[in-house]
């Protein structure tokens, strides 16, 4: 998601910065899973149910479950395996969480850069460095840095006549102008990830719940066949609902 705030003005910056924690703090819809074991679980006992479900191929058939219903299962399976999990989602987040925070080092420090060079022709208690708004710099939050950077900006440009004298030239505010600029456009990349990451939660959800309905059918047809005649095969067809009590009775199989 991306906010162009170029026009943003003291007046909206209130509502900016409200928008700016929303996006922050966003939280992933809640989608409700309808199984309660891992993920790397879910996969592993669809893929075993599938090797079952082609041993026990004709038996199956009796129930309508066709060649193409197992084909369907797999390509879920596949699909679900290949999609991003969330560790290497946060990863990628917080890699561009630290580039937007060098970024606003980088703008601070170009601040300070031009902030110094004024000091040096007004008092910092003078109404004319004041209207740089550069007080408290560093606890200022990223909206508010970044409100602050082009500000300086446009009060430096009207005041360079001022300030050539304090060694103050075009370049400073230039450089100021660029790191602006490059923050901006790496808070817009910190939010998209964010974003990406809360569709890819939702998307992953969804799609393992599909899964797991297809291999609670599966399970269910298998275990209607060898309820009465075989009760190893009737197990090969038992969900376990834990990864230990999956480990456990893996284990006692053993």
């Amino acid at each position: 998601m991306e906010i162009n705030i170029s026009f943003c003005t003291n007046k909206n910056i209130y509502l900016y910065n409200n928008l700016y924690q929303k996006l922050i703090n966003m939280k992933k819809q809640s989608i409700n899973r309808e199984y309660n074991f891992p993920d790397a679980d879910l996969y592993a006992q669809s893929m075993e149910r599938i090797s079952y479900i082609k041993r026990d191929k004709k038996a199956f058939e009796s129930y309508a479950y066709t060649t193409t219903k197992l084909q369907r299962f797999e390509q879920l399976c596949q699909t679900f395996a290949n999609l991003p999990n969330d560790d290497e989602l946060v990863g990628i987040q917080m890699e561009m969480t630290s580039k937007k925070n060098e970024a606003r080092e980088t703008l601070k420090t170009t601040i300070r850069s031009v902030m110094t060079r004024v000091a040096n022709q007004y008092s910092k208690k003078s109404g004319h460095y004041r209207k740089f708004g550069t007080s408290k710099m560093n606890d200022m939050s990223d909206p508010k840095l970044l409100l602050c950077g082009r500000r300086v900006v446009r009060v430096s440009e009207k005041l360079l006549g001022h300030l050539v004298e304090t060694g103050l030239h075009p370049k400073h505010i230039d450089a100021v102008k660029k790191a602006a600029a490059a923050f901006e456009n790496s808070i817009h990349i910190q939010q998209d990830k964010i974003a990406d990451r809360d569709i890819s939660v939702e998307s992953r959800i969804e799609l393992g719940n599909e899964l797991y309905q297809e291999l609670v059918l599966a399970c269910d047809i298998g275990k209607d066949i060898w309820a009465e005649s075989n009760k190893s095969k009737y197990d090969n067809y038992c969900i376990y609902e834990s990864n230990n009590n999956q480990k456990i009775a893996r284990k006692a199989k053993k």
